[in-house]
C-alpha cells in the first residue's frame, strides 16, 4: 500500500521539480529581460544627446556661429550619458570603437581643421552617424526572454524602428543645418538627404505595424505639430533645390522646428521604452508569482504523505477564502462605491437604501458548512446597516450644507444692507473722530461679509459679488487688505500695473484676503506681510506673492496644504479640520477662477511662508494706459523673489518628473 501511494508521489513531486524549473527559468529570463531593457534606453538618451551634439556642430562647419553657445552644452549632456553607460561591457566596447576620436572631432570643429585637412562637414557627419549607427546596433535584450510573449517582442520591435526613424530626423536636421547654414548644397549631400527621408519612411512604417493604438497616436501628435509642420516646409523648399541653387532659408529656425520635431519624437520613443519596461516587469511579476504556486503546489504534494489531514483542512479553507474575498469586495468596493453614489445624489432625490435581504444564492455559492452561510448572512445585513447610516449621514450633511448655505446668504444680505447703511453715515458725518469709528466699524462689517462670503464658497454657492468692471491689480490687493483684520501689517510693496477682468475681480480679491489673514495670523505681531505683484511675459500671466516672516510649515504640512489648495469641491468641508477651512476656500477659488489659476506654497527666506497665486491671460483685461508700453523692470527685491519663486517651481517640476520616470 505504500508503495502505492508513494510512488505517484513521487511522480507528482518529480513533475512538480520540472515546472518549478521552467518557472525559473523564465523568472530568470523575465528579469534579465527587464534589465536589459533599462540599459537600452539608457543608450537611447546618450543617442538622443549625440544626435543633437551632430547636427550642432554641422551647423557650425556651414558657418552659424550662433550655434557654439548651445553646442558646448550639449557636449557636456553627451558626456553625462556616456558616463552612464560606460560601466556596461557591451556598450563600452561600443564607445571604444566609435567614439575614441571623439575628443578630436570636437576640437577641429571649433578651430575648423580636422587634423591636417580641412574641417569637413560631410566626414564630420559620418563620424557622428556611424557612432549613432553603432549604439542603436546594441541590442542587449535576449532573444529567449521574449520568444514567449509576442506583446514584449512587439513592443522591442516597436522601439528599435522608432530608434532608426528618429536617426533619420536627426540625421536630416543635422545634414540641412550645415546645407542651410552654408546656403546651398554640395557634392553628394543632396542623394544623403534623400536617402535620410526613404529610411524615415521605411522605418516609420514599420514601426506603425507593430506598434499599439495609443502609440501610432502618439506618433501621429508629432507629426502633426506646427513645428513638424515647418519643418516640413522646409524639406519641400530643400527638395526644389537638388540642381545645387541656392537655399534661402534660415538654419537656426530650421534648427529650432527639426530639435521639436526629434524631442517630440524622444518624447514617443521612451514612451514606448516605458511601456515595454512595464511589460518585462509585468512578466517578471506574472513568473514570480507562478513560480511561487509551483513552489506552494510542490510543498502541497508533499505534505500529502502527512495524510489525509490536508485534504480536510482545504474543505474548510475554500469556503472560508471565498468569505473572505467577499468581505474584502464589500469593503473596499461595494461598500464605498454605495457609499460614494449616496452622497452624490441630488437634494430632492429619495433616500437611497437597498431594503432587500441578503442573496440567498450567492451565499450558497460560498459554500462550507451552515455556520458559513449563517456568517455570510450577517456579512450583508452589516453591509445593509452601513448603507442606512451612510444614506442617513449624507441627508443630514446635506441639510447641514444647505442651512449653512441659508445662513450665508441672510448673513450676506444683512451686512451688505449694513455696509450700505455705514456709507451713508459716512457721507453724512464731519466730526474726524467719528468717521473714523464708523472707518472701523466698516472694516469689521467688511470682514463680516467676507466670512458670509467663504461659507457659500464651502457650501458651493455661485460668486457673491459678480462684477461686470475690470479693476487694476493695485485696487484689488487693496480691496483685499480691507478684508483683513489687522490691515495696517500689510506692507504693499511693488505691484506692477495690470487689469483683472470683471468677473474675476470678487474671486480675486477674496482669495488674496484669506492668504493675506493666514500670513498675518501665523507671524510674529511685529512683522509685516508683504504683497507683491509683477507679470511675466515668458507664459503671459500675472503673479501675486503674499510673503510672511512666520513659523513656516514642515514638509508634511505643506503637501497637505498643497492638497487642499488643489481641491475643486470633493472634500466635504464639514468633514475637514477648522483650521484648515482657509485653505479649502483658497483652492475652491482658485478652482472657480478656472484653467491656469494656480496657488502655490514656499519658504521664505529667512523663515516663514510665501503663497503664490498665478493669474493667466485669459483673466487679464488690456489695461487702458499702457496698452503699448512694456511693464516695468522690477526692483531688486521684486526680482530676487521672482527668481525664488521660480527655483521652487522648477524644483517642484524636477521632482514631478522624477516620480513620473521612476
Amino acid at each position: 500500500m505504500a508503495v502505492v501511494i508513494t510512488v505517484p508521489i513521487c511522480l507528482l513531486l518529480a513533475v512538480a521539480g520540472l515546472a518549478v524549473y521552467g518557472r525559473a527559468e523564465a523568472l530568470g529570463d523575465a528579469r534579465t529581460t527587464r534589465a536589459e531593457v533599462g540599459l537600452s534606453l539608457r543608450v537611447q538618451a546618450l543617442v538622443h544627446q549625440l544626435q543633437r551634439e551632430r547636427g550642432l556642430t554641422n551647423g557650425l562647419l556651414g558657418g552659424e556661429e550662433s550655434f557654439r553657445t548651445p553646442l558646448a552644452a550639449t557636449r557636456k549632456r553627451v558626456d553625462t550619458a556616456l558616463r552612464a553607460v560606460r560601466p556596461e561591457p557591451a556598450v563600452e566596447e561600443v564607445v571604444q570603437r566609435n567614439l575614441r576620436r571623439l575628443a578630436a572631432i570636437r576640437a577641429a570643429a571649433d578651430r575648423g581643421t580636422a587634423g591636417t585637412d580641412t574641417a569637413d562637414r560631410t566626414a564630420t557627419l559620418t563620424f557622428y552617424t556611424a557612432a549613432v549607427d553603432a549604439l542603436n546596433a546594441v541590442d542587449p535584450v535576449a532573444e529567449t526572454a521574449t520568444r514567449a510573449d509576442r506583446q514584449l517582442r512587439d513592443g522591442l520591435a516597436a522601439l528599435q524602428e522608432l530608434a532608426a526613424a528618429k536617426e533619420s530626423v536627426a540625421l536630416e536636421r543635422g545634414l540641412l543645418n550645415g546645407v542651410f547654414a552654408e546656403g546651398a548644397f554640395h557634392g553628394r549631400e543632396y542623394l544623403a538627404f534623400t536617402e535620410v527621408r526613404a529610411t524615415r519612411v521605411a522605418a516609420l512604417a514599420r514601426f506603425r505595424q507593430v506598434a499599439t493604438a495609443s502609440q501610432r497616436a502618439a506618433l501621429k501628435n508629432a507629426f502633426g505639430t506646427q513645428d513638424a509642420e515647418r519643418a516640413t516646409a522646409y524639406e519641400n523648399q530643400a527638395e526644389d533645390a537638388a540642381d545645387g541653387s541656392t537655399l534661402r532659408a534660415a538654419a537656426d529656425a530650421w534648427w529650432d522646428a527639426m530639435t521639436v520635431l526629434v524631442d517630440d519624437l524622444y518624447a514617443v520613443q521612451q514612451s514606448v521604452g516605458d511601456d515595454v519596461r512595464d511589460r518585462a516587469d509585468r512578466l517578471s511579476r506574472d513568473a514570480e508569482l507562478g513560480l511561487a504556486a509551483y513552489l506552494v503546489a510542490g510543498t502541497l504534494m508533499a505534505a500529502l504523505v502527512a495524510g489525509l489531514a490536508a485534504f480536510a483542512s482545504r474543505s474548510l479553507t475554500r469556503p472560508l477564502g471565498a468569505l473572505a474575498e467577499a468581505a474584502h469586495d464589500v469593503a473596499r468596493h461595494r461598500l464605498p462605491a454605495t457609499v460614494a453614489r449616496i452622497q452624490q445624489l441630488p437634494q430632492d432625490h429619495g433616500e437611497f437604501l437597498p431594503d432587500q435581504a441578503p442573496d440567498h444564492a450567492e451565499t450558497q455559492l460560498l459554500g462550507g458548512a451552515a455556520e458559513i452561510a449563517e456568517v455570510a448572512a450577517s456579512l450583508h445585513q452589516v453591509e445593509h446597516t452601513a448603507l442606512h447610516l451612510a444614506a442617513q449621514q449624507a441627508g443630514l450633511r446635506r441639510n447641514t450644507t444647505e442651512s449653512l448655505a441659508n445662513l450665508g446668504r441672510r448673513n450676506q444680505n444683512l451686512v451688505r444692507r449694513q455696509l450700505n447703511l455705514i456709507t451713508r453715515l459716512e457721507r453724512q458725518e464731519l466730526d474726524p473722530d467719528a468717521l473714523a469709528e464708523l472707518f472701523e466699524l466698516d472694516h469689521l462689517a467688511t470682514r463680516m461679509r467676507r466670512n458670509a462670503e467663504s461659507l457659500l464658497v464651502l457650501a458651493g454657492q455661485n460668486p457673491p459679488r459678480p462684477t461686470a468692471a475690470a479693476a487694476g491689480g493695485l485696487e484689488v490687493v487693496q480691496s483685499a487688505v480691507a478684508e483683513v483684520e489687522q490691515y495696517r501689517r500689510v506692507l504693499i510693496a511693488t505691484v506692477e500695473p495690470v487689469r483683472v477682468r470683471g468677473h474675476a475681480v470678487a474671486d480675486v480679491a477674496h482669495l488674496l484676503a484669506e492668504l493675506i489673514e493666514n500670513g498675518l495670523t501665523f507671524s510674529p505681531p511685529t512683522e509685516p506681510v508683504e504683497v507683491h505683484g509683477w507679470y511675466d511675459t515668458d507664459d503671459d500671466t500675472y503673479s501675486f506673492a503674499v510673503v510672511d516672516h512666520g513659523i513656516g510649515m514642515s514638509e508634511a504640512d505643506k503637501e497637505r496644504a498643497g492638497a487642499r489648495l488643489s481641491d475643486s469641491g470633493e472634500e466635504a468641508f464639514l468633514a475637514a479640520p477648522t483650521r484648515f477651512l482657509g485653505l479649502l476656500v483658497v483652492g475652491r477659488l482658485a478652482h472657480r477662477l478656472g484653467e491656469g489659476a494656480q496657488v502655490h506654497l514656499f519658504d521664505t527666506a529667512g523663515g516663514g511662508l510665501s503663497a503664490l497665486l498665478v493669474l493667466p491671460g485669459r483673466l487679464l483685461a488690456p489695461a487702458q494706459d499702457h496698452l503699448s508700453a512694456t511693464p516695468p523692470p522690477a526692483r531688486p527685491a521684486v526680482s530676487s523673489l521672482l527668481n525664488g519663486f521660480r527655483a521652487g517651481v522648477a524644483r517642484a517640476e524636477a521632482r514631478s518628473t522624477q516620480g513620473v520616470s521612476s
